[in-house]
């Protein structure tokens, strides 16, 4: 018990004294709408500094080595390389906050507390989304020294005409749509640059969603998981399993392409090394009464960095939307 006379400040009670009192609803449904939005993030390498102090990780990224023969009656070969590091500054920090006034609180239905949940998990997972698809222009032959996919060397379309194709400005047409072949070549760009062939991923835009519904072999058991949509994984093709997303990044807005009416998306195909997430504070929900304003201030937050870790193990293919 502490107590004061006032204006002596000894007597609050706050969220450490009255922390009994306090439900944890709020948290765990925000977390779960969290998790369910959250598609890239998931799918790329993840790295846990929850309880470590500092702004800056520094992950190791060793060079393969080589086979050698081994010649009779001599030594062994013995392999040195300067290995190098990825750092990932924790620089993300995002919040998602409302003032709900007692008023509200009590005369709004139930299901007002369900929306602001299942928006702050949305809108968290959103920001972490964005952040990860940003990177894509680090990805390819030029590494993280490029800034745009013009220059990243990573960055394919399906034309038309002449199929892959490396991406340049104003050539990207609504014809220009996703074929078999076109997939079957961006993978092979994969193998030929050595990418692991496990923990492969597609993701892909509504619009491509849609034109793979229309290839008669992808409808096909054989190429398509017929299963329950879960994470917006529609099923695999060719052993890479496929994810769908509505915030596949714009590449090229309809207004800046002279050779399109639409803008140009970027789908992603990735091995999960590409990519890198290391997350310091996980959501976390907070609410604190004010009495000056008679409602609840409700926080919901997230702290985390992302960074290219191995640009050749990712790739972008350009779609009219």
């Amino acid at each position: 018990m502490a107590d004061s006379t006032y204006p002596a400040t000894g007597g609050f009670v706050d969220n450490t004294s009255a922390a009994t009192f306090i439900p944890e609803i709020w948290s765990d449904e925000i977390i779960a709408a969290y998790q369910k939005n959250l598609v890239l993030a998931n799918l790329v390498k993840k790295m846990s500094m929850a309880g470590k102090k500092g702004d800056t990780i520094h992950v190791p990224k060793p060079v393969r080595g080589d086979a050698h023969a081994k010649a009779e009656n001599t030594a062994v070969t013995v392999q040195n390389a300067t290995e190098s590091e990825v750092q990932v500054s924790i620089n993300k920090h995002f919040e998602y906050s409302r003032l709900i006034e007692d008023i509200t609180d009590v005369q709004a239905l139930a299901s007002l507390r369900q929306f602001y949940t299942e928006d702050a998990g949305y809108a968290l997972a959103k920001q972490v989304d964005t952040d990860l698809h940003s990177l894509a222009t680090g990805l390819g032959s030029a590494g993280t020294t490029s800034t745009t996919y013009l220059n990243n060397g990573g960055t394919f379309f399906v034309d038309a005409t002449n199929g892959l194709s490396t991406y340049t400005a104003d050539t990207v047409s609504t014809a220009d749509v996703f074929t078999d072949a076109g997939f079957r070549g961006i993978i092979q760009k994969l193998d030929d640059a050595d990418v692991p062939m496990e923990n492969r991923c597609f993701i892909i835009p509504p619009s491509v969603r849609n034109t793979i519904m229309g290839i008669d072999r992808y409808v096909s058991s054989d190429f398509v998981n017929s299963g329950q949509v879960t994470g917006g994984q529609i099923g695999q093709l060719y052993g890479i399993d496929v994810f769908v997303s509505t915030n596949c990044p714009v590449v090229e807005a309809a207004a800046d392409n002279s050779a399109s009416a639409v803008d140009s998306l970027g789908a992603l195909l990735i091995q999960k090394d590409a990519i890198v997430m290391a997350e310091q504070l996980g959501v976390r929900s907070q609410t604190q009464y004010k009495q000056e304003f008679l409602a609840n201030l409700f926080t919901s937050d997230t702290l985390y960095g992302v960074a290219v870790l191995r640009p050749e193990s990712g790739l972008t293919l350009v779609v009219p939307k």
